[in-house]
């Protein structure tokens, strides 16, 4: 007798890096706004499966599974497509959380699919899922200094400053997710984008 395959209204993946070391790093912005959904939700991320941690929840009649890849940054496609094909879900139901370092420290951009923008995270899932027509909620961490290596910037912290406003960033980038869910990237773009977190919508 075969067994019915679970089923999966979307799949919510959090980009970031594994490991106590790269934790409140920039890169991890993605890890910790899905952390942040989880815990709006009451969802819990505590299995291993697809190489990740995984959580899955009903939320408004929509069954939600919740990822976050253990793969390292640039290797998140693998398990973003793993899960995809096991859910049997199109790249439009696979919404991604990220940094993005074009952003101040704080700001929300919500796109409905595009390119990686040099993102590895992003370029190693559109490869995987062989689409970049998924919706993203980008969290902003800040533009690089001139003279510092990127891949040092990305994987340093925030200032004491910007870790207050990133703490109401990841809020906003979870209530992002439910209002496209719910409404359409449409409406969360107009809704998120270009807001910095503790301002008025």
């Amino acid at each position: 007798m075969l067994l019915s395959r679970p089923s999966a209204d979307w799949l919510i993946v959090g980009l970031g890096n594994p490991g106590r070391q790269y934790a409140g790093t920039r890169h991890n912005a993605g890890f910790r706004a899905l952390q942040a959904l989880a815990a709006d939700l009451g969802c819990r991320i505590d299995r291993g499966k697809f190489q990740s941690l995984l959580g899955t929840c009903t939320w408004e009649g929509r069954r939600l599974v919740l990822l976050l890849p253990q793969t390292f940054m640039n290797l998140s496609g693998n398990a973003v497509g793993q899960a995809a094909r096991f859910y049997r879900l199109p790249p439009s139901r696979v919404l991604v959380l990220c940094d993005d370092i074009s952003l101040d420290p704080g700001r929300l951009r919500v796109r409905a699919g595009g390119s990686a923008g040099g993102h590895n995270g992003l370029k190693s899932i559109i490869s995987q899922l062989g689409s970049q027509e998924f919706p993203r909620v980008k969290v902003g961490v800040g533009a690089k200094p001139p003279k510092m290596d990127l891949a040092d910037y990305v994987l340093s912290r925030f200032s004491k400053e910007d870790r207050a406003k990133m703490e109401d960033a990841f809020k906003e980038a979870a209530e992002a997710v439910e209002v496209l869910i719910t409404d359409g990237s449409e409406r969360a773009m107009n809704r998120f984008n270009g807001h910095k977190a503790g301002e008025e919508k």
